[in-house]
């Protein structure tokens, strides 16, 4: 049961168990990935892995820093292994693909708030939204929408 995750579970303070390794394996082959389509992937390795030991691995492994919840606003919940770094995240307003962008300035938080209300700011997360070159080739009359929507200051980060 050794593998490349065993030791990074042991160093967050979580033990190695089989839904923990089928739950990353299949986060790492498939970033940005829902909890329905974890639990499907994760199966393939797990075949008794039931949706809710899949939603509690998901839980545990965002704990401690070992996965990332994305939350984009009309969407589910998605998930990745890629943590610690401050990236962001650019989503495809029509299929809904999601595609890492790294942080402009590099070190977290990449932003600054204009008033941190007395908080101690330590990420920033952003989430740009647009069509993506697919959906820009397909669908021409909705880019010239969606640009239009930008343009007016519709846009929202």
């Amino acid at each position: 049961m050794e593998t490349t995750w065993a030791p990074r579970l042991r160093d967050a303070g979580l033990r190695v168990t089989r839904p923990r390794l089928a739950v990353l394996d299949a986060l790492a082959g498939h970033p940005h990935a829902d909890a329905d389509t974890l639990v499907t992937v994760a199966r393939q390795a797990h075949p008794t892995l039931s949706p809710q030991a899949v939603y509690g691995v998901l839980k545990a492994l965002v704990a401690v820093g070992l996965a990332r919840r994305v939350e984009p606003a009309g969407a589910p919940a998605l998930y990745e292994v890629r943590v610690g770094d401050n990236h962001h995240h650019l989503v495809c307003r029509s299929c809904g693909v999601v595609v890492d962008v790294d942080c402009v300035v590099g070190a977290a938080p990449c932003l600054s708030p204009s008033d941190t209300a007395g908080f101690a700011v330590d990420e920033a997360e952003v989430v740009f939204w647009g069509l993506c070159r697919e959906c820009r080739v397909q669908t021409p009359e909705q880019t010239a929408q969606a640009l239009q929507h930008d343009n007016r200051g519709g846009a929202s980060a």
